[in-house]
């Protein structure tokens, strides 16, 4: 964007030359936006044995779903990270004409976590593979009444001894603060641990070598 005075003096009239210029940034926010992809396969006919062909859909992430991958990563990352609701996720949209309802991202949300399951095991195959790590649990509130969960961390960071595997974080859920969960997390595991005070990691102290 560029804001010109003209190219004669508002005085006299005369040329105006360039000395140089100013510029100002300023940080805007341009609200995110929902696109419309139509994907156009015709079916076609063999005009000498009138056989009929059609090119299938391309592949995505939910099969026979309408969600593209732009958007179901939007919304877990919407739910998870920024911990907004499904709900509110459906009243932020509904404004801009969309309407997702609550129980169609619920049913996004559960497909897509079959589709990263295996992602999310290697993570833990990695962070358990490494000579130490890091436990911390978490309390968790739960929308549902009466239900409580506990985010346990397994984090995996060699940078501060100069390692050269990347830093690494492992997130699990269990319904309560029991070392036995820690304890089933690492099972087989020889390296060293390190966790806080709370109890439940006691059962670390075993087998595995946790300080």
């Amino acid at each position: 964007m560029c804001f010109r005075p003209g190219d004669a003096c508002s005085r006299c009239g005369g040329k105006l030359k360039t000395l140089g210029e100013d510029i100002t940034e300023e940080l805007e926010y341009v609200p995110g936006r929902f696109i419309a992809n139509r994907i156009v396969h015709p079916r076609k006919a063999c005009t000498g044995c009138e056989a009929v062909v059609q090119s299938p859909l391309p592949s995505c992430p939910i099969e026979r779903g309408r969600p593209g991958p732009g958007l179901l990563a939007h919304v877990l990352v919407s739910k998870y990270a920024d911990h907004l609701p499904l709900y509110h996720q459906s009243q932020i949209y509904a404004p801009e004409g969309i309407d997702l309802d609550r129980s169609t991202m619920a049913d996004w949300v559960g497909r897509s976590t079959a589709l990263l399951e295996p992602l999310a095991d290697e993570i833990g195959r990695i962070v358990r593979r490494g000579d130490a790590l890091f436990a911390d649990d978490t309390p968790v509130k739960m929308q549902a009444p009466g239900q409580k969960k506990t985010k346990r961390t397994y984090v995996r960071d060699e940078r501060p001894w100069t390692g050269q595997s990347p830093p690494c974080a492992w997130y699990q859920f269990t319904i309560d603060r029991k070392g036995e969960h820690p304890v089933s997390h690492l099972a087989g595991y020889k390296g060293g641990a390190h966790a806080d005070g709370y109890a439940g990691f006691n059962g670390l102290f075993g087998d595995n070598k946790a300080t």
